[in-house]
């Protein structure tokens, strides 16, 4: 069977960059070394005046040291070998969760905005599931899939973090197209299917949402709503590209603008898909109340296969750092007289 390889915290091999700065310093530092040793004499009589002195022990050292440090920032990654894969059968239902991520989800009448604390109940929806699949879908004025449908929760919650608002450039709330999308995106595979919109319901699309999901409904997928925001409504806020607040948004009128909970619209979408509605409030999005209904849906089996046994190998590294650290204390960057009958360092005649 084919040996799986795989660093467990890969962000870490970034810190790989640093070897050719250090590379680079060093350089600039020998080069300066040298210069300030020829303002007193000439290069070839260094060896008379420094006689400890060894250019090459020097930079055997420093590859030393830089050794350490790979091999520090590699253990630190944690190289992984797995080797045993095991057939997972789970049993669940397929999920698209569809995020609104108009303008108007950043008003905070839900604290911290209406977006992120759908991201956050996201986030914590996905840290509870067991074996269901789920896909994140994105829409304003347009509608994209943000992730295909999986069990990879880790993916998962990677794409949920980089859901903002200026995903889709034009403004809008594209319901309808975000169920259509959802529909066709779901496999042919006989398994219990549901949608959740998330979104503050300011839909300019009449009864299109309406239609999508008793369209949804016919094939058997169920349509859930969460309302983001409060009746009363809050301004919009506007950012720099710094991310730092301006303001609010105005109307053509100079006239600032509030946008409000459209709670008719979500529950027509909802009951249009044989599923419930839920508002969101500071306290409780309300997700967890819907996937306690979605639970009750048939589950279907879902075979996935994957690696199951993983084993670190970070220890090669540190001993291999360690061993490099005792070569690095053992030479000295100067010649000592015992070790001149060994040679290593100097050139032969």
């Amino acid at each position: 069977m084919e040996n799986v390889l795989r660093f467990e915290h890969p962000e870490y091999l970034y810190g790989l960059l640093i070897i050719p700065l250090l590379i680079i310093i060093y350089i600039l530092f020998r080069i300066g070394q040298r210069k300030r040793f020829e303002r007193f004499a000439k290069l070839e009589m260094r060896d008379n005046l420094v006689p400890t002195y060894s250019t090459r022990r020097a930079n055997f050292k420093f590859v030393v040291f830089l050794l350490i440090v790979a091999c520090c920032i590699l253990a630190l990654a944690n190289l992984q070998s797995g080797s045993k894969m095991e057939e997972v059968k789970r049993e669940g239902i397929d999920l698209y969760i569809a995020v609104d991520v108009s303008n108007s989800m950043n008003a905070e009448d839900i604290v911290p905005s209406r977006l992120e604390r759908s991201k956050q109940a996201i986030n914590k929806l996905i840290s509870d599931m067991r074996g269901d699949r789920i896909g994140v879908i994105v829409f304003a004025d347009k509608a994209f899939v943000q992730l295909p449908i999986t069990t990879d929760y880790s993916a998962a919650k990677m794409f949920l973090s980089t859901v903002n608002t200026s995903l889709v450039a034009s403004q809008g709330t594209a319901i309808a197209e975000a169920i259509n999308l959802a529909m066709k995106s779901f496999s042919d595979e006989e398994h219990s299917k549901a949608i959740i919109i998330i979104s503050d319901g300011e839909d300019h699309e009449n009864d299109a949402a309406v239609k999508a999901a008793q369209e949804a409904a016919k094939k058997g997928i169920r349509v859930y709503t969460i309302g983001m925001g409060l009746p009363d409504g809050a301004p919009i806020p506007e950012y720099n590209k710094y991310g730092q607040q301006t303001g609010y948004r105005k109307d053509m009128q100079g006239n600032t603008i509030i946008t409000k909970l459209n709670e008719s619209m979500l529950q027509q979408i909802a009951s249009a898909g044989n599923g419930i509605y839920a508002r969101a409030s500071n306290s409780n999005v309300g997700l967890s109340k819907i996937y306690d209904d979605i639970q009750k849906l048939e589950k279907s089996e879902i075979e996935a296969t994957v690696f199951t046994d993983y084993d670190d190998q970070f220890q090669w590294f540190v001993g291999f750092a360690i061993l490099c650290l005792l070569v690095e204390v053992f030479v000295s960057s100067g010649k000592r007289a015992w070790e001149k009958k060994f040679n290593i360092f100097e050139e032969k005649a």
